[in-house]
């Protein structure tokens, strides 16, 4: 009777036929080197799907390298157009700087004769009313500041003090329509006077004989008279003559020389030597300067 189930090599035997068959191969492979063509070409069939494998992670560091160097570089351009700004503004404070210290040596090297003292003074406020020509500066009786000190900026007059408080004081300038200053053509010598005229581009000259040897173009310089402006400093330039013979002066208006328009530095002259040009401003309370002034006709031949 046949055997409904035949039985073949037990587990046993064929574990040791396996082992068996790895010990050769092994020793083959060891000591003649027979499968390495074999192998090589399990290697190259193996590879496609060792880079398949891989693939997914590479394109997961690639998009995380993108992402993280678009992001910095997104950041680095911020920064860098921060950076830009910030020395736009540097340069931009320093070409304030340069052009505030090109205008004090300016300021500084302007003609001054030697037996006067100077003190530098800065513009704090420039008065509102149209028809009154005054401004505020930052130096008082603190600083050794007195009514009627002459004002000048580096190209010539400006005015004289008309009042002072502690630490500042008001500043009359010669386009004022109540100023005076007597002046002498520079060229000749020919004496006049230099009146305000409201308007800060001109000033009036009256009572100018028709003979009198005036041209345009002739510079007008401080006489000395009247001891208020030291002589010498230039401070307007003609601007128009008319000699009609129909009137009995002729008309003769200048334009000042120092720039009444954009006055930043000025210097105080005086007799009496301060304690430095940059000295510092009493720390008092100060007498109100911005008070009204009267606009007296006869203040102009007090101030000459």
């Amino acid at each position: 009777m046949n055997p409904i189930f035949k039985q073949g090599t037990s587990p046993l035997h064929r574990l040791v036929l396996v082992l068996f068959c790895s010990a050769l191969l092994i020793f083959f492979d060891h000591k003649m080197a027979s499968f390495e063509t074999f192998r090589g070409y399990l290697q190259s069939l193996v590879s496609p799907l060792q880079y398949l494998a891989n693939t997914p992670k590479q394109a997961m560091t690639w998009a995380s390298e993108n992402i993280t160097t678009h992001r910095r570089l997104l950041a680095e351009n911020q920064q860098y157009r921060l950076n830009e700004l910030q020395f736009h503004e540097q340069t931009m404070q320093l070409e304030i700087i340069k052009q505030e210290n090109d205008r004090l040596r300016s300021l500084l090297a302007s003609p001054l004769r030697s037996e006067l003292k100077k003190m530098v003074a800065e513009t704090l406020s420039v008065d509102s009313d149209p028809y009154s020509h005054q401004i505020v500066i930052n130096r008082g009786a603190g600083d050794g500041v007195y009514e009627g000190q002459p004002v000048i900026d580096a190209l010539g007059v400006v005015g004289q003090i008309l009042h002072v408080g502690q630490t500042s004081s008001r500043v009359i300038l010669i386009t004022d329509i109540s100023h005076a200053v007597p002046v002498r053509v520079k060229r000749n010598g020919l004496r006049l006077l230099a009146a305000g005229s409201g308007h800060i581009d001109r000033l009036n000259h009256n009572f100018v004989s028709q003979s009198a040897d005036i041209k345009v173009g002739d510079v007008l310089v401080t006489s000395g008279l009247g001891g208020k402006y030291p002589e010498g400093y230039p401070v307007s330039t003609v601007s128009y003559v008319s000699n009609d013979e129909s009137r009995e002066f002729a008309r003769v208006y200048s334009t000042p020389i120092a720039l009444i328009d954009r006055l930043r530095y000025l210097l105080l002259l005086s007799n009496e030597e301060p304690m430095s040009i940059f000295a510092p401003k009493s720390q008092k309370v100060a007498d109100d300067p911005m008070r009204e002034v009267p606009n007296s006709t006869n203040k102009a031949a007090e101030r000459h």
